[in-house]
C-alpha cells in the first residue's frame, strides 16, 4: 500500500494546529482561572478584613461601655476612648472594694507612682437604702484628688481636668456641702466662737486650719466638677451622655451604643463590707478596751481605727467607723446594747458610721466637745439635707470640756485639742481601780511633730511656739494603753515621735501597710476583736442587765419576785443557729439579752432584726397550745434568758396584768410585722406604742392630706388600700397592710401638699408623731420613706430619644 505524502502532511498540520489550539486554550484558561482565583482571594480577604473590623468595632464598643458589678448597688463603668471611668454608687468603704477588685491599682508615669481609679462618680437618687447611706463620696473624691494626683501640682496625672460627681440636683448639692464640711469643719471664726471658744483661741484654731488648707478655704467647686441630671440626656464629657430614666435607673450612651445601670438594692440586698470579720465572743468587764480596727480609709483588709470601751457592764463606742453595724454584729453586740459614742472628729473614717447608730430603739448618748459636735452636726445635716436641730432627735447630747476630767457615770474622760484640718479632740479615759486610776488614750487623729514645728513661729500667720510645745507635751501624756494614729503625711502622726513615750503599752494604728522594723520596736498592733483588760471585775453584768429590764417591765413586782425570774437559765446561742423554728411548739419564752437575733415571718418570709429586750414566744403566755408561726435565728453570738411558760404566766397573772397585756398583744404582733416598727425596738417600747394606737376608719375615696401647720400624725394601714396620689390624680404609690404615711413631715416644704386617698374602705392606726420622737430608728425610717416619696412626686419624663 502506497502512503500519500500530501495526506500525511495535512494530517500533521492538523495535529499541530489542534495541539497549538489546545495549548493556547489551556494557557488562556489558566490565566483566566488565576485571575478569578486572585479576585476571589481579594474578595475573601476583604470580607475577612471587613468582618474583623466589624468585630473590633463591636469589641471596642463593648470595651467602651463595659459595666461590671462591684458589689450590691455599686457598679464600675468604663469608656476608655472617652477617658471616662465611672463609679456608680458610693456607699462607705467603696474605695476598698475597688482596690480589692483591681479597679484601683498602682500605675507609673514619668517615674511617678500613683493610683488609677474613677474620675466620675454617679450618686444614688436615694441617700438611704435599707437603713444605710448610699452616697458617701468624701474618700472617693480624696482618692481622685490626691492618690490619683488629679489636683497635685506638676503631677503627671494632673491634666487640668477635675474629678466630677453626677446625679440628681438634690444629691449633688448635698454631697458638695458634705464634702465642704468634711474638708474644713467649721469655716469661720464666728462659727468657732459660737461653740463657746474665746475669740483669741478661735483665731488660733483658724490659723491652724489655714495652715492645713495652704492659706485658703476653698469651695468644692474649685476642685470638683458636678453635673446635675434631671429629665433629659446630658453630656458628661467627650461625647458620652447620660439620661435618668427612672428612680436610680440611668442609661449611658456613646457612639450609638448604650448601657443601663440600676442602683436600687433588691429587697434582700445590703451594702456589703469589703472584708469578712468572722464571729467573736467576749465577756463584759469592769473596764476594758475591745479593739475594732487599726486601719485607715484605704486599708483593704482591716476596719478603720476604732475601739469599744466597756465600763461597769456598759458599752461605749470610740468613734463611729464605716461599717460599724457589721463590726458590732461580728462581736456579738446589738446596737441597742450600746450606751453611747465618743467622737474625735468628722472625717468619714471616724464619722460615717453615725447613721448606723440611729438604727436603735433608744437615743445613744453622744459625747464630744461643743467644738467637735458643731463640726460633726454641720456635716451630718449637710449630708442628709436636714435641719441641724434634727441631730438632737437622733442622739442624746452630752458635751464635755477640753483639758479637764468629765464624769460619765463613773467613767472619766478628758478631751484634748489636736491640730488637724478640721476640729478634733483626742480622748483620754480613766476609771478608779482601788486607790489608783487605770487609763486608756485614744489618739486619733494626730499631727506629726515635724508638721507641728513647721507651723510654729513668730510671724503673723504662724502659730505660737509655746502652744505647739504644749500640744506635744499633751500628746506624750502617759497612759496604761495608748492607741496612736501613725498614718504619717501632712495630717497624721509618726511613730518615731513616741520613741520615749512613757505609756505602758503603745498600739500603732491608722495605716494601710505593715509596720517597719523601727515601728515594731516602738509599739504593737491589735487584731480585730482583741481585748485589753484594764480592770478585771467579777460581776455578772448580763444578769444585772436582765434584772434592770425586768424591773422596768414589771415596776410593781418586788425585788424577790424579780430575783425568782432571774433564777432561770441563761442560754448562749452561736451565730447562725436556729433558736425557734416555724411549726414547732415550745414550753419556754426567751428574753434577748445580747447579740442580734433575726425574726423571719412565717407567711411573708421577711426578716427583721430584734433588739435587746425583745421576747421570743411571748404569745405562748396567752395560748400555751399555740404552734410557733415564725422562725428565730441568731445573726451573731447571742444570749437569752429562758423562762418556762408556766412560771412567767403565773407571774403576770399574780400581778393582775395578764388581761392588760393580752389586750395589746394583737397590736404588738401587728407592729412587729411592719417595716417601721418591726426591728430594733424592745418589747417595752412596743408595748407603750401599742397602748397609744387610735383606730381610724377611712371610707373609700376619703382623703388625708399633709398639712405642715397641723399636729403630726403617723398612719399605719391595718386593712384596705390607700393610694399616694400626685397633683394630677395619678397613683404614685400603693400603701397596703403594714405600710405607713404621714399627715405631716418637718422636712416637707410648706408649699407642697401630699394627698393620700383610700382606694377601698380602709382601717388605719393613728399615732402622734411626737410620741415617737425619741426612738431614732423610727425617725430614720420616716426620713428614708420621705426621701423615697419625694422622688415619686418628681417623675422622670424622657423628652428626647437617645
Amino acid at each position: 500500500m502506497t502512503l500519500d505524502i500530501r495526506s500525511t502532511t495535512e494530517i500533521n498540520n492538523w495535529v499541530i494546529l489542534i495541539t497549538a489550539s489546545l495549548i493556547a486554550f489551556i494557557f488562556i484558561t489558566n490565566r483566566l482561572l488565576k485571575k478569578h482565583i486572585a479576585a476571589s482571594t481579594i474578595d475573601l480577604n476583604n470580607a475577612i478584613v471587613a468582618r474583623k473590623t466589624a468585630e473590633t468595632e463591636r469589641e471596642k464598643a463593648i470595651k467602651n461601655l463595659l459595666l461590671t458589678k462591684v458589689a450590691p448597688g455599686v457598679f464600675w463603668l468604663q469608656i476608655p476612648d472617652a477617658g471616662l471611668y465611672i463609679l456608680c454608687g458610693c456607699p462607705d468603704e467603696v474605695v476598698k472594694q475597688l482596690r480589692r477588685l483591681g479597679f484601683i491599682h498602682t500605675e507609673t508615669k514619668e517615674q511617678v507612682n500613683y493610683e488609677s481609679g474613677p474620675n466620675v462618680i454617679l450618686l444614688s437618687d436615694l441617700l438611704v437604702q435599707h437603713g444605710k447611706l448610699s452616697n458617701l463620696a468624701e474618700f472617693p473624691v480624696l482618692q481622685m484628688l490626691y492618690r490619683q494626683g488629679m489636683i497635685l501640682p506638676n503631677h503627671p496625672n494632673n491634666s487640668g481636668i477635675k474629678p466630677m460627681i453626677i446625679g440628681t440636683p438634690s444629691q449633688v448639692d448635698a454631697q458638695m456641702d458634705y464634702i465642704y464640711r468634711g474638708n474644713y469643719g467649721l469655716t469661720s471664726i464666728k462659727e468657732i466662737i459660737a461653740t463657746g471658744i474665746s475669740k483669741t483661741t478661735a483665731e488660733l484654731f483658724m490659723k491652724i486650719k489655714l495652715k492645713f488648707a495652704f492659706g485658703t478655704i476653698r469651695r468644692p467647686e474649685d476642685f470638683l466638677d458636678s453635673l446635675k441630671i434631671e429629665n433629659n440626656p446630658v453630656e458628661i464629657r467627650n461625647g458620652v451622655t447620660v439620661c435618668r430614666t427612672a428612680c436610680n435607673h440611668y442609661t449611658f450612651s456613646y457612639r450609638g451604643e448604650s448601657t443601663a445601670v440600676d442602683l436600687n438594692l433588691s429587697r434582700d440586698e445590703i451594702y456589703e463590707p469589703p472584708y469578712p470579720l468572722g464571729h467573736h465572743r467576749f465577756r463584759l468587764r469592769e473596764f476594758a478596751v475591745l479593739h475594732t480596727g487599726g486601719g485607715d480609709g484605704w486599708d483593704t483588709n482591716h476596719p478603720c481605727m476604732g475601739s469599744i470601751l466597756m465600763y461597769m457592764g456598759r458599752i461605749y463606742l470610740v468613734d463611729a467607723s464605716p461599717g460599724i453595724s457589721q463590726t458590732l454584729s461580728s462581736l456579738g453586740i446589738d446596737i441597742c446594747e450600746v450606751e453611747g459614742v465618743f467622737i474625735t472628729h468628722a472625717h468619714d473614717d471616724h464619722f460615717s458610721g453615725l447613721p448606723s447608730l440611729i438604727q436603735s430603739g433608744h437615743r445613744l448618748k453622744y459625747f464630744s466637745t461643743p467644738l467637735v459636735r458643731a463640726s460633726v452636726t454641720k456635716k451630718f445635716a449637710a449630708l442628709l439635707s436636714i435641719n441641724e436641730n434634727k441631730f438632737n432627735d437622733f442622739f442624746d447630747i452630752h458635751d464635755i470640756e477640753f483639758d479637764r476630767w468629765n464624769n460619765c457615770n463613773g467613767l472619766e474622760i478628758m478631751p484634748i485639742y489636736s491640730p488637724h484640718p478640721l476640729e478634733t479632740n483626742i480622748l483620754l479615759f480613766r476609771a478608779k481601780d482601788g486607790d489608783q486610776y487605770k487609763t486608756y488614750a485614744h489618739w486619733a487623729d494626730l499631727s506629726s511633730f515635724k508638721v507641728l514645728d513647721q507651723m510654729s513661729g513668730f510671724g503673723k500667720e504662724d502659730v505660737d511656739p509655746e502652744f505647739i510645745k504644749q500640744v506635744k507635751e499633751k500628746y506624750l501624756i502617759p497612759a496604761n494603753i495608748k492607741k496612736l494614729d501613725i498614718g504619717g503625711g501632712l495630717i497624721h502622726g509618726l511613730a518615731a515621735d513616741y520613741q520615749d513615750d512613757r505609756s505602758d503599752q503603745l498600739i500603732l494604728a491608722h495605716l494601710d501597710r505593715k509596720l517597719t522594723n523601727k515601728e515594731m520596736e516602738i509599739g504593737s498592733t491589735a487584731s480585730f476583736g482583741a481585748l485589753d483588760i484594764l480592770i478585771e471585775g467579777e460581776q455578772h453584768f448580763l444578769n444585772q442587765r436582765a434584772t434592770n429590764y425586768l424591773s422596768q417591765l414589771f415596776p410593781d413586782a418586788a425585788a424577790d419576785e424579780i430575783n425568782q425570774l432571774m433564777r432561770c437559765p441563761m442560754i448562749g446561742h452561736n451565730a447562725g443557729s436556729i433558736i425557734s423554728k416555724v411549726g414547732r411548739g415550745s414550753d419556754f419564752v426567751e428574753l434577748i439579752l445580747s447579740g442580734t437575733i433575726i425574726h423571719i415571718n412565717g407567711s411573708s418570709k421577711q426578716q427583721r432584726q430584734l433588739a435587746y429586750g425583745s421576747f421570743i414566744g411571748w404569745e405562748l403566755l396567752f395560748d400555751e397550745d399555740s404552734i410557733n408561726q415564725d422562725t428565730y435565728r441568731a445573726l451573731s453570738h447571742s444570749s437569752t434568758i429562758k423562762f418556762p411558760v408556766t412560771l412567767l404566766s403565773d407571774f403576770i397573772t399574780r400581778h393582775h396584768i395578764k388581761n392588760q397585756l393580752k389586750a395589746s398583744i394583737e397590736s404588738i404582733r401587728f407592729l412587729k410585722n411592719t417595716w417601721l416598727f418591726g426591728e430594733k425596738i424592745p418589747f417595752l417600747s412596743l408595748q407603750n406604742i401599742a397602748r397609744s394606737l387610735t383606730v381610724l376608719p377611712l371610707a373609700q375615696q376619703e382623703e388625708i392630706q399633709s398639712d405642715n401647720h397641723a399636729e403630726g400624725q403617723l398612719y399605719l394601714v391595718t386593712a384596705g388600700i390607700v393610694n399616694f396620689v400626685g397633683t394630677d390624680g395619678t397613683t404614685l404609690e400603693t400603701i397596703k397592710d403594714g405600710d405607713f404615711f404621714l399627715s405631716h413631715s418637718a422636712e416637707q416644704s410648706k408649699e407642697v401638699t401630699w394627698k393620700f386617698r383610700a382606694a377601698t374602705e380602709s382601717t388605719l392606726y393613728a399615732i402622734n408623731l411626737h410620741s415617737l420622737r425619741k426612738i431614732p430608728i423610727i425617725q430614720w425610717k420616716i426620713l428614708e420613706a420621705f426621701e423615697r416619696r419625694s422622688k415619686l412626686t418628681t417623675p422622670v419624663t424622657q423628652k428626647h430619644t437617645l
